[in-house]
């Protein structure tokens, strides 16, 4: 029960803590003697089938017990939602107080979200599930939430269509809420590969995508994403130069071997929600690992009124080191649901340098140009926060540097609590949250060096400056 979460009475700061990972039966099970209030008491959190919800009742319950991990057994194995949470929300309690949190003083509502289930998204469901939870609780208890976010995936199309981005678009809508999301990092990665080819492009008017897979890689998936008015036709050549001719209108799943590496291939159709166009290459190992060395894609087009397309591959945490495109493309490497429309996306600088740091996911390509200046519609990220070197809560209460986007986010979330704080809370403005505070974000926003075009795709209107995003 770490001490940065409670108050200076010694009481927890989280009213609930929902772990979509535990299993109430079991819960029940481990209660130590003495705490028979208890019994039978572990349950999901009303309207949800899984996980078990846990009250700040319980909670100090916890802490005051000689078996706390009995009573509350919900535990961050990895560290990364502490970490993050220290640097929103830390007291300073550790280490004389030296370091705090951008909020320390503000209430939490904690969501450890659970597994995907096989052959689903990835955390999708989950996420959709924690979500809609933060939002009704903080209904329920008339209460401002800013919902901090350090998570996101490459699967999708990037536009806005999908699944979660759209719930986040609506649920950005209920209650006072603002939902502050990491824009990943991608930027560096070499996970994204785009061109376009110009309209009614001839036959011979070919592309070549060439992607390296490294030694030992596992199984892996790549996505090619276009509109659906625009016809191709691909060939897929194997490091040995094998090779399968596809076309566009074959719609549905199917399945090749070249070399050793089988693919599975899925061509889709629009959606009710999207005028895109999915291809999904599944490579799975015949024997141990995918074929080393260069597969290539070629594109040639049949009919192109757009023109554009992007390759996507999973998230370079879940790949080797190697295997990535020979020609990547940074721009348009957020993360989803960082690229929903009505949330805060965070990308991150390096405060030390005061400069754009490489690895933060970059927003959508600046094609909508009116007089050389993009349409704000079109900029993603919003705002930048410092990412690198970030010291924060460790295991055992020690103090860890960590870098990446998801360690910016808590910055804007944390500010983001102070604000409505400032403008709900003390009856400065009941009306500031949501788009409120991405407003007051971004015309507070500091320059960062080397960027000379603002907003842009790589720090959005800039740094984060809470001072300045307070209205006179």
């Amino acid at each position: 029960m770490n001490t940065e979460f409670r108050d200076n009475a010694g009481k927890t700061r989280i009213q609930y803590l929902w772990d979509q990972t535990l299993v109430p039966e079991r819960v029940n099970a481990m209660l130590p003697d003495g705490y028979e209030e208890f019994a039978k008491a572990a349950a999901p959190p009303e309207g949800f089938k899984t996980g078990v919800e846990f009250s700040a009742y319980r909670i100090n319950a916890a802490i005051e017990s000689s078996m706390p991990g009995q009573i509350v057994p919900s535990v961050d194995t990895s560290g990364h939602g502490t970490a993050v949470a220290g640097i929103a929300a830390g007291g300073g309690n550790l280490l004389s107080g030296q370091y705090q949190g951008v909020a320390p003083g503000s209430e939490l509502l904690i969501v450890k979200m659970g597994n995907p289930a096989p052959d689903s998204f990835p955390k999708t469901t989950e996420l959709m599930r924690a979500l809609t939870y933060a939002v009704k609780k903080a209904v329920e208890l008339g209460k401002p939430l800013a919902v901090n976010l350090s998570f996101g995936n490459t699967y999708g199309s990037h536009d806005g269509t999908s699944l979660v981005e759209r719930f986040l678009d609506n649920v950005a809508e209920i209650g006072r809420t603002v939902i502050c999301v990491g824009s990943g990092n991608e930027g560096a990665a070499g996970g994204h590969s785009a061109g376009s080819f110009g309209m009614n492009a001839g036959a011979q008017d070919t592309r070549r995508i060439e992607l390296n897979v490294d030694r030992y890689q596992l199984a892996f998936g790549v996505q090619l994403w276009k509109d659906y008015s625009d016809q191709f036709r691909i060939e897929l050549i194997s490091p040995g130069g094998e090779s399968i001719i596809i076309e566009d209108t074959q719609t549905g799943g199917r399945s090749y071997v070249l070399e050793n590496t089988q693919l599975l291939l899925y061509v889709g159709e629009p959606s009710p929600y999207s005028v895109k166009q999915e291809f999904y290459f599944d490579f799975l190992p015949v024997s141990s690992y995918i074929n080393q060395g260069v597969w290539s894609f070629i594109l040639s087009p049949v009919r192109t009124v757009t023109g554009v397309y992007d390759f996507y591959l999973p998230s370079s945490s879940a790949l080797n080191a190697g295997t990535r495109f020979f020609t990547p493309t940074p721009e348009k490497t957020l993360t989803i649901p960082s690229t929903a429309s009505k949330v805060i996306t965070v990308g991150a600088y390096n405060a030390s340098f005061e400069s754009y740091a490489d690895f933060s996911g970059r927003g959508y390509p600046l094609q909508s140009v009116s007089a050389e200046r993009p349409l704000v519609r079109e900029v993603k990220p919003d705002i930048a926060a410092p990412g690198t070197n970030i010291a924060t809560i460790g295991p055992n209460n020690s103090l860890v540097q960590v870098s990446g986007t998801s360690f910016a986010t808590p910055f804007t979330a944390g500010s983001a609590a102070l604000l409505m704080e400032w403008g709900i809370v003390r009856g400065n403005d009941p009306f500031l949250y949501g788009e409120k505070v991405k407003a007051y974000f971004r015309r507070g926003a500091s320059f960062i060096r080397g960027e000379n075009i603002y907003p842009n795709d790589k720090v959005g209107y800039g740094a984060l400056c809470l001072a300045d995003s307070l209205p006179e």
